[in-house]
């Protein structure tokens, strides 16, 4: 093998990991692994073909003309009317799988796909798409001065530019009636209006949650199940609205994850009612974790106050000893009675007077130096008109030495 010259093939142009094939990821939301996609004639058992298209709307078509398919295909399927541009996510035995989750209730409704999508296909897509935007804010304008209560939150565009797909959200109902008919003269195009929540809103707009990963609605999770605030109950988690709530706004959806295993591991608890008795003092429930199996206790009913943590084996032990009339010495071991608890005193060994010399030091360190600018300031003048006095008496003595010697001459 050459590896000199030797070429490297990089996949690229996902956005949320490599494209390789159909077991890979694609840029689109909701991915589905294909476990199945290097498995001989996997293709062949069923001509039925997953596409997607913007965002989370899928669709599932019959490859009638037994083109080529792969994970990662532009092609051009059958719509009402014209065609519509979508990108092939899935194919094999898989895709029964999927329709079965779906619960397609006629296999009337599933389309054909044309052909793979050619070069004026994708001009005319390229074309619509770039109108969505615009479409959804003149739309949204339309809307307020109607005086609906509603939210336009996306539009689509099909591939050929014949249709578009609003979406909406509106807590109660909407007559839209004049609104369709305000919009197919503003756009000319035929309107199809289509409600949703403000999961799926999140779902198609996709984000970040506060976990750090993407959403769950945005990458996976397709059936959304109602969450209620019993769920954090079961969890011990604070029911605080900031912290439980997605980006939604709503209950965030992975509260349901693991509420099961709570509720299981839930069950060998003992009740909360229940008052531990021992030789010493009555303990009261306080809190507990699950997980973890310990259970906290405490002497005062209201407050915390001489906390006891021990295992949930303890506690029912314990439970049984009580109803027999039998009392331990402690809640953590029975054979040994519960010390007292002492003050402690850091400062015992000690001794007072530590700092004492360390601040007499400083302070004639201090009382050797000037205080401040001033003092030294004014030390120093004080010498200059010092040493100005001794040089006019050297000059005086010298002159008068003189004199005196001219005198005796």
């Amino acid at each position: 093998m050459d590896y000199k010259n030797l070429q490297y093939k990089i996949n690229t142009g996902c956005d949320r990991g490599l494209c390789s094939k159909a077991c890979g990821r694609q840029d689109k939301q909701l991915n589905t692994y294909d476990w199945l996609a290097d498995v001989p004639g996997n293709t062949d058992l069923t001509d039925l073909v997953e596409v997607q298209f913007k965002n989370t709307r899928k669709g599932y078509y019959h490859n009638v003309n037994n083109l080529e398919l792969k994970k990662g295909d532009i092609v051009a399927v059958e719509a009402s009317p014209g065609h519509d541009i979508g990108v092939v996510t899935l194919t094999g035995s898989l895709v029964k799988l999927q329709l079965k989750k779906i619960n397609l209730k006629s296999p009337d409704d599933i389309k054909r796909i044309y052909r793979i999508a050619r070069k004026a296909d994708m001009d005319k897509y390229y074309e619509s798409k770039a109108r969505e935007h615009s479409t959804m804010i003149r739309s949204r304008q339309i809307a307020k001065d109607l005086g609906l209560e509603m939210k336009i939150g996306d539009v689509e565009y099909q591939g050929d530019g014949n249709k578009a797909i609003f979406y909406y959200i509106a807590d109660e109902r909407v007559d839209f009636r004049q609104l369709i008919k305000d919009l197919a003269a503003a756009f000319h195009v035929r309107i199809e209006m289509k409600q949703i929540g403000a999961r799926q809103e999140a779902g198609r707009i996709g984000g970040t949650g506060p976990c750090g990963r993407e959403l769950c609605c945005a990458t996976w999770m397709k059936n959304f199940v109602s969450v209620s605030t019993n769920v954090a109950r079961f969890q011990d988690i604070s029911l605080n609205p900031q912290k439980l709530a997605g980006m939604c706004a709503k209950l965030k959806c992975c509260l349901n994850y693991e509420v099961d295993n709570y509720i299981e591991a839930g069950k060998a608890l003992p009740s909360r009612d229940i008052i531990l008795q021992t030789k010493d003092q009555d303990y009261y429930f306080l809190k507990s974790d699950v997980l973890a199996g310990v259970i906290s206790y405490s002497s005062d009913k209201n407050m915390a106050a001489n906390v006891e943590t021990i295992s949930i084996n303890r506690a029912n032990e314990i439970i049984e000893m009580n109803k027999r009339g039998e009392k331990p010495l402690s809640l953590t071991d029975n054979n040994s009675e519960k010390q007292a608890d002492h003050p402690i005193d850091l400062l015992a060994s000690e001794s007072i007077t530590r700092f004492d010399k360390a601040k007499n030091k400083k302070k004639k360190k201090k009382s050797n130096r000037p205080q401040n600018r001033n003092q030294q300031a004014a030390g120093q003048s004080e010498q200059q008109e010092q040493n100005q006095r001794n040089g006019q008496n050297n000059r005086y003595d010298k002159t008068g030495n003189a004199r005196k010697r001219d005198t005796k001459e």
